[in-house]
């Protein structure tokens, strides 16, 4: 087995890029901001032609009967690839209508409007990054034709940051004027959203609420990451966080809640992880019919230690779904510290080929 600790060198600048935003609230104007690189102008004001391709599945809408348990059955099949272990596919409880998993793979890109260094969502122009998340959306519908794909756009709403800030938190929480800037991008190729949260010294119990507006439209979903939650002793860029199965049971309590109360689909929920120690207690997570949980394998470096990676956490303490992380930049980096050289990014076929398949994608 393939260690970690040499696992995304450079924790923070080099994988995430850290963002610092020390006077950054909800409702505040999308003026220019200090990042650790320097002064980023958001592009939330960027503007030019939509960007439309109808070979990109619409975003489903809610299905107005029940769940086709047969079609759900075969695709758990499809996606366990031959795993004989006896963990894939897992058993849970089916989900309620409108589901989107596993009845589409979801494709995101991830990053926030303040930096290009946190994900390819903030590192382009929105037209051409539009057409480069279409662009990958293809290849995935080639790899695999038995599971149409969905876009998404993975924003990151809440950052972790290197200072501590007024309140001591380490996180700065975007404007909504950024979020409403990524919902009118998404609505452009019939995107889905996600919110994703770096709690720093705060919790999900603070954090999540706070985007409750968002969270209760239908195309709308939540992701949290276990990297930036930080604990007494450890810090931001320092250290890996943590969740417990309790954090991410209070987050789909939470949603299923937000899921009654409007009528809507099953939220899908994304948990990045990519060591043992950021997700405690995994065999205590409870699945829900109004939430579909991801456990999501983030890390990046060569194709081998990925894929090492993904067989540790993902495939050996199976939840519901799993996810996989490509980087653009980071996955041919080589990496000093470990004995691999540098390689090329994973291709759609290799990581399909995974056991179990993941069924959500996400670039950086």
């Amino acid at each position: 087995m393939v260690k970690n600790s040499a696992f995304r060198t450079a924790l923070v600048v080099g994988a995430c890029g850290l963002i610092v935003l020390t006077a950054c609230n909800n409702g505040r104007s999308d003026s220019n901001k200090k990042t650790d690189s320097g002064t980023v102008t958001a592009t939330a004001a960027r503007t030019g032609a939509a960007a439309t391709d109808t070979t990109i599945t619409p975003a489903p809408a809610a299905a107005a009967g029940p769940v086709d348990t047969a079609l759900y059955n075969k695709l758990l099949v499809h996606l366990a690839n031959g795993d004989s272990s006896g963990k894939w596919p897992v058993k849970t409880v089916y989900p309620n209508p409108g589901a989107i998993l596993p009845f589409h793979r979801i494709v995101a890109y991830y990053g926030n409007l303040y930096s290009k260094r946190m994900g390819v969502l903030g590192e382009y122009p929105p037209n051409e990054m539009l057409r480069m998340l279409q662009g990958e959306c293809k290849k995935w519908a080639a790899a695999d034709p038995m599971i149409p794909v969905l876009p998404a756009l993975h924003y990151i709403a809440v950052t972790a940051q290197g200072s501590a800030g007024k309140d001591g938190k380490y996180r700065a929480r975007m404007p909504f004027k950024q979020i409403d800037s990524i919902l009118h991008m998404a609505a452009r190729i019939n995107a889905i959203v996600f919110l994703d949260v770096q709690v720093g010294f705060s919790d999900v119990q603070t954090e999540v609420p706070l985007l409750e507006k968002y969270l209760s439209m239908p195309n709308v979903h939540l992701g949290i990451d276990a990297e930036f939650a930080m604990k007494p002793g450890m810090r931001v860029g320092k250290n890996v966080g943590t969740f417990d199965a309790s954090d991410v049971n209070w987050c789909t309590e939470y949603l299923t809640k937000l899921v009654k109360a409007h009528n809507l689909p099953p939220k899908v929920f994304i948990v990045h992880r990519w060591t043992q120690k950021m997700i405690t207690n995994y065999k205590q997570i409870r699945t829900r019919p109004d939430v579909q949980i991801v456990m999501d394998m983030d890390g990046w470096g060569p194709q081998q230690l990925k894929m090492d990676t993904y067989r540790n956490y993902e495939w050996a303490q199976p939840v519901q779904f799993t996810g996989f992380k490509l980087f653009y930049k980071n996955d041919v980096k080589t990496l000093a510290k470990v004995k691999f050289a540098a390689t090329s990014m994973l291709t759609p076929k290799q990581v399909i080929a995974l056991k179990p398949s993941p069924i959500y994608i996400q670039y950086q």
